[in-house]
């Protein structure tokens, strides 16, 4: 059987028709046999396992099944582009303090234009 972590790796790289393949070949059976499974035709099977398949999710879940595997599918939230440290830093200081802290760069980065033009 595969893992968890196996499926979702093997999903990162391959498409459903190979999925669907690699789970029918490791469980030992030929297309007909994964068919008379699914309810469904030799050709069917053959046509999932295509590089060009894109079966619906329900259809992906029927093939693993049938062939002794389950489909687990999973989302979470993607890294933030931004280092969220740094605005919560910058939340603690008071209005005051989040001014002066502008006024320093502001000035800074003027200093570093002046000398690039020089």
């Amino acid at each position: 059987m595969f893992s968890l972590y196996r499926i979702v790796a093997i999903l990162a790289v391959v498409n459903a028709g190979e999925l669907i393949k690699a789970s029918r070949l490791e469980a030992g059976l030929t297309q007909a046999e994964l068919a008379r499974r699914m309810s469904t035709t030799q050709s069917a099977v053959a046509r999932l396992e295509s590089a060009n398949s894109n079966p619906r999710m329900s259809t992906l879940e029927l093939a693993l099944r049938a062939s002794g595997h389950s489909l687990s599918v999973g989302s979470r939230r993607p890294k933030p582009a931004i280092d969220e440290t740094l605005i919560a830093r910058r939340l603690r200081l008071t209005p005051e303090e989040r001014l002066r802290s502008f006024e320093t760069s502001y000035r800074d980065v003027r200093k570093l234009a002046g000398s690039a033009l020089a």
